[in-house]
Order: C-alpha cells, then sequence, then structure tokens
C-alpha cells in the first residue's frame, strides 16, 4: 500500500508541474502588454506619450521600467505655466485699493464722542446750514456773513465763500482777500489744496474733508481740515466751507521734522512726543522718542527713574539691564523697570534704531548719568 500511495503522489506532482510549464509563454507577453497601455494612456496628452506608443511594439519584459523616462517631460508644464500667468495676476492687485477707499460711514460717525467728533459735527452742520441759505437768498446772505459776532464769523471760526472757479467772494476774517483767484492755493508741502476744494464740491457727493499742513507767517506748520460743500443758486454755483485745527485735537508728527539731540555718551534722541513740551491739555501722559546708536558705538550707562518700553526697528545689539544681558533685535519690544541701570550696545554693521516709550512722559529729570569708577 505504501508503494501505491507513493506512486500517486508521484504522479500528481508530474501532472501538476506539467500544467505550469504549458502555459508560461503566452501569459507573460498578456501583462507587459497591460503595462505598456498604461504608460501610453497616462502619457498620452504629452510628448513622451506620443514617442513611447511609438515604441510600444519593440518593449519586451524589461520595459517594466521604461515609465521612468516619462517622468521629465510630464514635469516640463508644469513647471511653465505658473510663471506665464503670476505677473498677469499680480499687476492689477496693487493700484486698485487706493482708488477705492470707503468714505466714513455717517451713522458710525454719529457714535463719535470725543471734542474732535463734536467740533466736526458742528462745523459740518453750519457749513450745511450756510448753503441752504444761500440757495435759498443768494448773494443777499453775503453782508450778513462778513459781521463779527454773527454765526459765520465768531471768534476764530468763520465760513468762506467761492464761486466754483475758485474765486473768493466771502472772507470774514480777512476780506482784503475777497475777489482774489484762491484755486492755485498750495499747502506748506506744496499740495494743491485749491484744486481740491473745488473738486471735492463738484464731486457726485457734493462734499466733503481735505486735510493738509498750514503755514501762518514764520510759524511751524501744523495740521488743518477743510470742509467744503456745493451751494447753488440760478445759474451761479458756489463752494462754502470752513477750517478745523487739528493741532487743537490730534498730534501728527512726521520724524524727518524732528531734530536729534546728542550729549557726550547719551543716545541720539529725537522726541515725536512729549505732552510737557506741546503746552497742551492732553489726555495722556506718556512720550515717544526715536534713539539711534550707530555701529560700533554704545550709550554710557544711566538709570532712568521712569518705566519705560524700548520696541527695536532696526539693526542688532545688546542691552544690559541691571547688569542683566538682552540680545535685541528687530520687531522686538522690551519692558525696562523703573529705577534699572542700562546701557546699550550697537553690535551690528548697520545703524541701530528704536523707540523709547516712557510712563509718565520723560521730564529733564527723569534720567541719571552714571560715571564709571576709574
Amino acid at each position: 500500500m505504501d508503494l501505491i500511495k507513493i506512486a500517486c503522489i508521484m504522479l500528481a506532482v508530474a501532472f501538476f508541474l506539467g500544467i505550469l510549464t504549458s502555459g508560461g509563454k503566452d501569459e507573460t507577453p498578456a501583462i507587459s502588454t497591460e503595462l505598456e497601455n498604461e504608460t501610453v494612456n497616462s502619457n498620452a496628452s504629452g510628448v513622451a506619450g506620443m514617442a513611447q506608443a511609438e515604441e510600444k511594439t519593440a518593449i519586451s519584459e524589461p520595459a517594466i521600467s521604461e515609465p521612468a523616462i516619462s517622468e521629465p517631460a510630464i514635469s516640463e508644464p508644469a513647471i511653465s505655466e505658473p510663471a506665464i500667468s503670476e505677473p498677469t495676476v499680480s499687476e492689477p492687485a496693487i493700484s486698485e485699493p487706493a482708488v477705492s477707499v470707503p468714505a466714513p460711514d455717517p451713522v458710525i460717525l454719529e457714535k463719535g464722542e470725543s471734542q474732535l467728533a463734536g467740533e466736526r459735527k458742528n462745523i459740518e452742520s453750519k457749513v450745511r446750514a450756510t448753503v441752504r441759505l444761500i440757495e435759498a437768498q443768494g448773494e443777499q446772505l453775503f453782508p450778513s456773513m462778513r459781521k463779527e459776532g454773527s454765526p459765520w464769523f465768531q471768534d476764530n471760526f468763520c465760513i468762506f465763500v467761492w464761486t466754483e472757479n475758485g474765486t473768493q467772494v466771502v472772507y470774514p476774517s480777512n476780506q482784503s482777500l475777497e475777489g482774489k483767484d484762491m484755486k492755485g492755493l498750495v499747502d506748506a508741502d506744496g499740495k494743491p489744496i485749491g484744486e481740491f476744494f473745488i473738486e471735492t464740491a463738484k464731486s457726485k457727493k457734493g462734499e466733503g474733508w481735505i486735510e493738509y499742513n498750514w503755514k501762518e507767517n514764520n510759524s511751524e506748520p501744523f495740521r488743518k481740515c477743510t470742509f467744503v460743500k456745493k451751494a447753488s443758486y440760478g445759474e451761479k454755483t458756489y463752494l462754502v466751507g470752513a477750517d478745523l485745527y487739528l493741532e487743537n485735537y490730534i498730534v501728527c508728527r512726521n520724524l524727518e521734522g524732528c531734530k536729534y539731540t546728542e550729549e557726550p555718551g547719551k543716545l541720539q534722541t529725537s522726541e515725536l512726543f512729549n505732552p510737557l513740551s506741546l503746552n497742551r491739555n492732553l489726555d495722556i501722559n506718556c512720550s515717544i522718542a526715536h534713539s539711534i546708536v550707530e555701529p560700533g558705538k554704545n550709550v554710557a550707562p544711566h538709570m532712568v527713574k521712569n518705566p519705560e518700553i524700548h520696541y527695536i526697528l532696526e539693526g542688532q545689539g545688546l542691552l544690559y539691564i541691571d547688569g542683566i544681558p538682552i540680545e535685541i533685535h528687530p520687531d522686538q519690544l522690551i519692558y525696562i523697570p523703573a529705577g534699572s541701570v542700562q546701557d546699550t550696545y550697537n553690535t551690528g554693521n548697520t545703524t541701530l534704531r528704536f523707540l523709547i516709550i516712557d510712563q509718565p512722559a520723560k521730564s529733564e529729570n527723569s534720567t541719571e548719568m552714571l560715571e564709571l569708577n576709574e
């Protein structure tokens, strides 16, 4: 029996091996053809796909690795297409915002509670009321507007009237300027505000504010704002306006107009804001200065009695606070406690620039220079 079982097993194995051997050469090309078809189909839209399709009949079993040939050709259109479209997309996006800045919402502006908000509403109300009277009475209203103590001329306030071409016909505070062509009026910076007044009055809205720098005689330039509105009477068109002195409410300073102070061993500082030097009653008691330290230089040790904040704008350096070293770099804010001994070194190759904020506002007695022991 054992011999019979062994013989049966041997026959079964021989039969199985015969099946495997008989079908091998017919199935291998079928597998190869399937992979070739995938390669051709996936690249049919590109140059590499067409070239590979022409060589299809010459590809044998090793052709399984052939897709590696087509990879560089597939990437070419992906690289070139974005490079062509990027410049055309970015150009219009830069100029659009400058043209489409919306005017403040009047409903929201009514919620303002500051003294400036109250004065703005007062000026707008008086100018609009004057426009209504001019549109009802015309030039008959002008003599009344020139009277001192009238609603149009009192203290430092007056309402002026121009023709649509820029000729000043009513100017209560200086009547000698009536009849003068104001179209060419410019501010302290050369801004053509006369033209802006006329353009604003002739605009679709017919009214608006113009902000500018003004200079009187030998005074320093100061911020001023004028509200203008169009008025029509018969065939005549006028421009009615009144001024708002922003310096009474807002402080605007440009660094270029500030002078740097320099003393041996001290910072080169330019005072941007300090209510103590403005001689004005402001609802804030802090000071801001712009300071610089040149490469290779340092500020001598000193103690500031007020707490300070340093905000680094440019450059690299090292700040010692009571002997503790702090590396400083752009966009860094550092709070320094009151009474701290501090000294600053520029460790870089460019000018170290930073803001110094003091609370309360810095005064002559706020800083004490400390002498080094020999």
